[in-house]
């Protein structure tokens, strides 16, 4: 099940890396395209790609460690207090995302079925922009919950591990309850 997962988040953070490069591909067809006199309007699909490659990137930088953490208040707690608060801040997390992914896939049926479509210059039927934006909330309520049960397994999250090997910290038993040996 682990490899499973990480695969899921790796492909998750691949496509949200090939949306990033569509972004850069779109607004060059546009720049060729008015060299030779084509109507191609960029920043419709580069919005559609931006939002894909934001939600995809969702699970992946959370599994690395990437996302923007207030560890302020979190640092102030001891190992068991860190814990409480991971705990709570994956349940929250997760419950949010999910309710949040279950609607953003509502929406993208609704779209499909009334045929909804971008007012610009290329009418892009808006449920296919929103598929990446719902499956991208969908993995990040997937990690989240993943990370929540790391937690109450008394693991170390894997966001919190990445992060200390990013700054160098060796992180050990402390995290979860019990001194880090010297």
């Amino acid at each position: 099940m682990r490899r499973l997962l990480d695969t899921l988040y790796s492909l998750s953070g691949g496509l949200s890396a090939f949306f990033l490069a569509m972004i850069g591909v779109s607004i060059l067809g546009q720049i060729v395209g008015r060299l030779l006199n084509i109507a191609f309007d960029a920043t419709e699909v580069s919005g559609f790609c931006m939002a894909a490659s934001t939600f995809l990137g969702l699970a992946y930088t959370l599994r690395a460690g990437a996302h923007i953490r207030v560890n302020l208040l979190v640092g102030r707690f001891g190992p068991q207090g860190r814990r409480i608060v991971e705990i709570w801040c994956c349940s929250v997390g997760g419950l949010a995302l999910a309710y949040f992914a279950v609607n953003a896939w509502m929406m993208t049926y609704d779209s499909f079925i009334f045929g909804e479509t971008s007012p610009g210059l290329m009418a892009v039927p808006f449920w296919i922009p929103q598929v990446g934006m719902s499956l991208g909330a969908t993995i990040l309520a997937v990690a989240l919950v993943d990370e929540l049960f790391q937690v109450l397994a008394g693991k170390i999250p894997e966001f919190l591990d990445a992060e200390a090997q990013a700054i160098g910290e060796e992180l050990g038993a402390a995290t979860v309850g019990q001194p880090v040996p010297k």
